[in-house]
């Protein structure tokens, strides 16, 4: 599959907002929030790193051909 760099950055875009979020909530939560700290301090982590990792490059080296290139009897 060709690398596509757009999809990779609609990837990570919201997994980085998302993933400030709920370390942000995680960080300055008050009340019912501070009771939930570990689970936003993981879902937050996860995101970020889900974010990051869709960013490594593919090892995937193929090349799509042109549509002039394939012929049709």
């Amino acid at each position: 599959m060709a690398d596509n760099r757009i999809a990779r950055g609609i990837v990570l875009v919201p997994c980085l907002l998302l993933g400030g979020a709920f370390l942000a909530t995680a960080v300055w939560g008050q009340g019912a929030a501070a009771d939930n700290r570990g689970l936003a301090l993981s879902i937050g982590a996860a995101l970020i790193g889900a974010g990051l990792l869709s960013q490594w490059p593919s090892s995937d080296s193929s090349v799509t051909k042109p549509d002039d290139d394939e012929r049709s009897p």
